[in-house]
């Protein structure tokens, strides 16, 4: 199959960037780099890559077949079973880099693939993560990526489920979290891509806010007093999730993600 091939049975299959995407499983498979590409039409007869075809033909999200996603500085090995990086995401690392006190005792709570606390340790030395899953999947990953950028010294992963939390859960200087917030009835909606996510990743439940409920509920406990919590939003949850956190006594500051939509909460413990 030629590239010029793979690009057009990924773009009459609706795949939108599909000669972004030819050229990565192109790429994936014959291992040849990028600028290899340009100008040339070249070819490959491995039955590896006709499948990996079927599969993002069958909606297969891209990040799974190859493995890993960039997000913000760093590159993350990514599997089925973990939610895959966003770049709306990055805002809230921005963010807690540049607003986190040195020598501060991060949580990153609903970690997925660790990319949060694991881009904020890395180009924040002086700071130290505790990664929280329920999933042991994604526990397993976090710590893979965290060897894998250079920051497994300073971050310990921690299967517990945010309901549950063990007591040493607790008492840290800043809280980091991209929680499940998308409305139970709103997931049938979603690409197809998406829905090949884990639904657990997803599913804030009836409203979308039962994480942010649990997060407000704990904060005196997970947070030691004037704390800095960093959460991700959903584009319509301003408003909600701000009265959450002032009914007990936090004041958010909602930051607009790159494309303007309502995307990080910050706020501190009372």
């Amino acid at each position: 199959m030629t590239l010029s091939e793979l690009r057009r049975r990924l773009a009459d299959g609706g795949i939108e960037d599909a000669d972004v995407e030819a050229r990565l499983l192109f790429c994936r498979v014959t291992g040849l780099p990028p600028h290899r590409l340009i100008g040339g039409d070249p070819a490959c007869d491995d039955p590896a890559l006709n499948a990996l075809l079927e599969k993002r033909l069958s909606r297969e999200p891209l990040a799974y077949l190859l493995g890993e996603a960039d997000f913000f500085r760093e590159t993350y090995r990514i599997a089925p079973g973990v939610l895959i990086p966003r770049a709306d995401t990055e805002r809230l690392v921005e963010e807690a880099i540049a607003r986190i006190p040195r020598g501060a005792r991060i949580c990153d709570l609903c970690c997925g693939s660790g990319c949060i606390g694991i881009s904020t340790l890395a180009n924040r030395p002086d700071l130290s993560c505790v990664s929280v899953d329920l999933s042991p999947e994604a526990v397993a990953l976090t710590r893979e990526n965290a060897e894998r950028n250079g920051v497994s010294d300073r971050l310990s992963a921690v299967c517990a489920d945010l309901f549950a939390l063990p007591s040493e859960i607790s008492r840290f200087d800043a809280l980091l979290c991209n929680p499940p917030y998308i409305a139970r009835g709103v997931i049938p909606t979603l690409s197809p891509e998406v829905l090949r996510e884990p639904e657990a990743a997803l599913d804030g439940g009836d409203d979308g806010l039962d994480f942010y409920r649990e997060i407000a509920r704990r904060l005196p406990d997970l947070l030691k007093p004037n704390g800095l919590a960093l959460l991700e939003i959903g584009y319509d949850q301003e408003g909600a999730v701000s009265a959450l956190f002032r009914a007990v006594g936090a004041s958010p500051t909602v930051l607009p993600d790159y494309g303007g939509n309502p995307r990080v909460a910050i706020l501190s413990r009372p």
